[in-house]
C-alpha cells in the first residue's frame, strides 16, 4: 500500500467515525426534543424516530471493514460504543472483537451473553478462536470445543496451550501442503479443486507421506515450469523453519530479513503442524511496540480511553507510587545541602540543569539498549565494550555541554568556580547516567521483567537524585 493510499484510507476512516458521531448526536438532540413535546401517540414517534436514525447508522455499519468498525467503537464513550455494537450484525462479531483492542474487547464481551458470544467465536477459524479465547468465559470456551470435530478440537486446545508471543500462539492451520512425488500438474488439479487459497500464500509447502516438511514450492515456479516436472526436483529445500516454541520475537526478526511473506511451522519430528503468515507478523509487531511506548510510560497494559476512573487508577498508580518514591528521595537530598543553598541561591537555579540533562542522556542510553535486547544483538561477551564506548560517549558529551553551561554560569554569576563545578557535576551525571542506563535495562531482564516497562521511570530518578547530590556536593566542598 502506498502513502497515498494509506493517507486515503485514514481519511475514510476518520470521515466514518464523524458521520457516526454525527448520527449519534442528531439522534440524540432529536430524541430530546421529542420527548419533551407533547403530543399524540407520543411513545409511537419517538419509537420512529430512534429507528430512523438507528437504520441509517447500521446501514453505514454495514458498508465499513471489521478493522474500521473497531477503530470507530475504541474511539467512543461506553453508552454510545454498546448502541452503536448493538447493531453489528452477529455474523461480524467475532471478526470486529478481533480487531479490537483488549481493554475495548473486554467492555463488549460483558455486554454480551453466552449464546451470542458462542455464535460470534462458531463465525472463526480455530487460530482465531484461538487468540480470542483468554477473553472469553470458561463455559463459553467449553460449550464451543463441543460443537467442534475432533480436528479442529485438537486444534484449538493445542493452539490455546502455547503462550500468546511464540510462534505456537501465532501460527494459523490454513494452509496448504503437497506431495513431494507429484507432478505440478497435479498439484494444479489440485489447487482448482480447493478453489480458493488461504490469503497470503506465496507457497506450497512439500511433505512426504508422513507429512514431513521437505521444502516449498514458490508459485511463481508452479505457473511458470513444465507440468509435467515432479515438485521434488524443483521445489526449494533451503526453508526458514519456526518451532511453535519460538519466539514471536525472534519470528518477526526473520521474516524482515529474509523478506518472508509464509513460513512453515513443525514439530519436534519435522511434521508441518501450520504456517505463519506476514499479517499476523505485522500485527504481532505493531502490538509490541505500543506495549513498549506504554511500558515507556509506565503503563501496565493498553488503556480504554474511554474506561472508569478506577480501571484507569489501578493502570496507572504502580509507577506513580514508584515516582513519588523516587521524588521524596531526591527532595531529601536537597535536603542534606539546604545550608549550602541558602549561602549561594544560584545552586537552586543551576541544579535542575544538570538533573534534567542526566535523565535526557540515560533515557537515550536505556532506548538503546532496550532496542538491542528487542533485536537480539546484545550478548554478555560485548557488555564490557559496550560500557565503555557508552561512558566515552557520556564523558564527551558532559565536557563538551558541561563547558557550555560552566561558560553561561561565569556569565550570569561572576564566578568561575562555579562555572567548574557545574561543568564537572554535568559531566559526572552524564557518566552515571550512562552507567544505569546500560544496567537498568539488563538487571530487568535478568529478573525476567520487560526491560522496556518503567525503565525510563528509573533512570530519572536516580540522574535526578545523583545530579543533585553531585552538583550540590562539589559546590560544597569547593565553593563554600
Amino acid at each position: 500500500m502506498t502513502v497515498v493510499q494509506e493517507n486515503k484510507s485514514h481519511e475514510s476512516v476518520q470521515e466514518s467515525l464523524q458521520h457516526v458521531q454525527a448520527l449519534l448526536h442528531k439522534q440524540q438532540i432529536v430524541e430530546s426534543l421529542v420527548h419533551k413535546q407533547e403530543m399524540p401517540k407520543h411513545d409511537l414517534v419517538q419509537s420512529l424516530v430512534h429507528k430512523q436514525h438507528l437504520a441509517e447508522l447500521q446501514k453505514l455499519l454495514d458498508t465499513l471493514h471489521p478493522a474500521d468498525v473497531a477503530y470507530i467503537l475504541e474511539a467512543l464513550p461506553l453508552d454510545q460504543r454498546l448502541l452503536v455494537w448493538d447493531l453489528v450484525k452477529a455474523e461480524r462479531d467475532g471478526e470486529i472483537l478481533l480487531e479490537a483492542s483488549d481493554a475495548v474487547r473486554e467492555s463488549l464481551i460483558k455486554s454480551m451473553d453466552s449464546e451470542e458470544l458462542l455464535a460470534a467465536a462458531e463465525t472463526l477459524d480455530t487460530d482465531e478462536i484461538a487468540d480470542l479465547a483468554p477473553d472469553l468465559p470458561r463455559d463459553v470456551i467449553e460449550e464451543l470445543l463441543q460443537t467442534l470435530d475432533a480436528q479442529n478440537r485438537a486444534r484449538l486446545q493445542s493452539a490455546m496451550s502455547y503462550e500468546e508471543d511464540t510462534v505456537g500462539g501465532l501460527m494459523d492451520y490454513d494452509m496448504v501442503s503437497v506431495r513431494e512425488d507429484v507432478t505440478l500438474e497435479v498439484a494444479l488439479l489440485y489447487l482448482r479443486h480447493l478453489g480458493e487459497l488461504p490469503n497470503q500464500t506465496d507457497k506450497l509447502f512439500v511433505v512426504d507421506s508422513q507429512d514431513h516438511l521437505k521444502g516449498v514450492l514458490p508459485l511463481k515456479r508452479m505457473l511458470t515450469l513444465d507440468p509435467g516436472t515432479i515438485i521434488r526436483d524443483v521445489m526449494v529445500e533451503d526453508v526458514v523453519v519456526f518451532h511453535p516454541q519460538d519466539e514471536g520475537r525472534t519470528a518477526a526478526q526473520a521474516f524482515e530479513r529474509y523478506d518472508l511473506v509464509t513460513a512453515p511451522v513443525v514439530d519436534g519430528n519435522s511434521r508441518l503442524i501450520g504456517r505463519l503468515a506476514i499479517d499476523v507478523v505485522m500485527d504481532y509487531v505493531r502490538e509490541e511496540s505500543e506495549a513498549e511506548k506504554l511500558g515507556l510510560a509506565g503503563l501496565r497494559e493498553e488503556e480504554d480511553l474511554f474506561a472508569s476512573v478506577w480501571k484507569s487508577v489501578q493502570n496507572r498508580w504502580a509507577w506513580l507510587a514508584v515516582n513519588l518514591i523516587t521524588a521524596l528521595i531526591a527532595s531529601r537530598v536537597i535536603g542534606l545541602f539546604e545550608g549550602s543553598i541558602q549561602k549561594l541561591v544560584a545552586l537552586a537555579a543551576l541544579m535542575p540543569i544538570v538533573a534534567g540533562i542526566g535523565g535526557n542522556s540515560g533515557n537515550q542510553t536505556t532506548t538503546m539498549i532496550v532496542r538491542a535486547l528487542a533485536l537480539g544483538q546484545l550478548r554478555a561477551s560485548g557488555m564490557r565494550k559496550l560500557l565503555r564506548k557508552e561512558l566515552g560517549v557520556a564523558g564527551l558529551n558532559g565536557l563538551l555541554w558541561g563547558s557550555v553551561m560552566g561558560v553561561i554560569a561565569y556569565l550570569l554569576y561572576k564566578n568561575i568556580y562555579l562555572g567548574l563545578v557545574i561543568t564537572g557535576a554535568m559531566t559526572l551525571n552524564l557518566m552515571l547516567a550512562a552507567v544505569m542506563g546500560v544496567l537498568i535495562p539488563l538487571a530487568m531482564m535478568k529478573l525476567g521483567r520487560d526491560p522496556a516497562v518503567g525503565s525510563s521511570v528509573m533512570i530519572t530518578a536516580i540522574t535526578d537524585s545523583g545530579g543533585f547530590f553531585i552538583f550540590l556536593g562539589l559546590a560544597t566542598l569547593f565553593l563554600l
